[in-house]
């Protein structure tokens, strides 16, 4: 069988099969570049990724650095360290990292920490977390069966809106972490965590109660648990959204660890 390279024809196998390695090198961090998180099979379906070293050059110079097999959320947090990488950290009480389940395949992902999770360096602690542990207690699952990220790791001061430069610095973080937990849902809180997962500016009215597949995961989007606190003529709606989320589930297979509720 002749191949051809970035040279010419491919005469000597050995030549042949570092070529083909090459190519496929090339394509894994392409795929990583863009947040490729997963595949099908499975209650979690790990993504695969590679060393940059010369695949980046097929890849281009904003390819994020990728690690070798599945990369665990220990080795995410190790490798984020004591983060300057944007000016939040001269603000900041806390990284707020994440929690649950490494293995989870349902997922949670809001914008960024507010003050009670500055403080305690945990998502979602407030009284918008006492809510979405409601929520996802009356799914059938627990804090800890979960995981629960946000797009931001650092609090805005004053809590307020993300700014470019810092979405650029946390959010291949963010997807780091999905590549780990490979979830086959992500339930996107809020229009701010929907729009970076999917890439558009809609607001949260016309992306909620749809699924999205986004590299290898479906996304659902809904209203936030601290929206809902503010108007709770919502809460109907939200909930409607996340029977979808139980009914996918089920169809994928997967089990919830006790009853759901309503």
């Amino acid at each position: 069988m002749d191949s051809t390279g970035a040279d010419g024809p491919l005469d000597d196998p050995a030549d042949e099969l570092r070529e083909l390695t090459r190519q496929l090198r090339a394509q894994l961090v392409r795929h990583a570049a863009v947040g490729v998180w997963a595949g099908p099979g499975g209650p979690t379906a790990r993504a695969a990724f590679v060393p940059v070293g010369d695949a980046q050059d097929d890849a281009g110079d904003d390819a994020p650095p990728v690690a070798l097999g599945r990369r665990t959320l220990a080795e995410i947090r190790a490798e984020l360290g004591d983060c300057t990488r944007c000016k939040l950290h001269a603000t900041r009480t806390s990284i707020v990292f994440g929690v649950g389940s490494e293995d989870s395949p349902l997922m949670f992902v809001g914008e960024a920490p507010g003050e009670q999770e500055d403080r305690r360096g945990e998502p979602f602690v407030g009284r918008a977390g006492e809510l979405l542990d409601k929520m996802i207690e009356a799914m059938g699952w627990t804090r800890g069966s979960v995981y629960i990220a946000n797009t931001l790791m650092c609090r805005p001061p004053r809590n307020r809106d993300p700014q470019p430069d810092e979405l650029a610095r946390c959010m291949p973080f963010l997807h780091a972490k999905l590549a780990a937990i490979a979830p086959r849902i992500i339930v996107a809180l809020g229009r701010p965590a929907a729009n970076q997962l999917l890439g558009t500016d809609a607001p949260i009215s016309a992306l909620r109660g749809t699924f999205h597949d986004r590299h290898g995961a479906r996304i659902m989007p809904t209203f936030h648990p601290a929206y809902l606190l503010r108007d709770p003529s919502k809460k109907r709606e939200a909930w409607d959204d996340l029977k979808l989320v139980m009914a996918e589930l089920a169809r994928l297979g997967i089990e919830p660890p006790r009853p759901p509720r309503g």
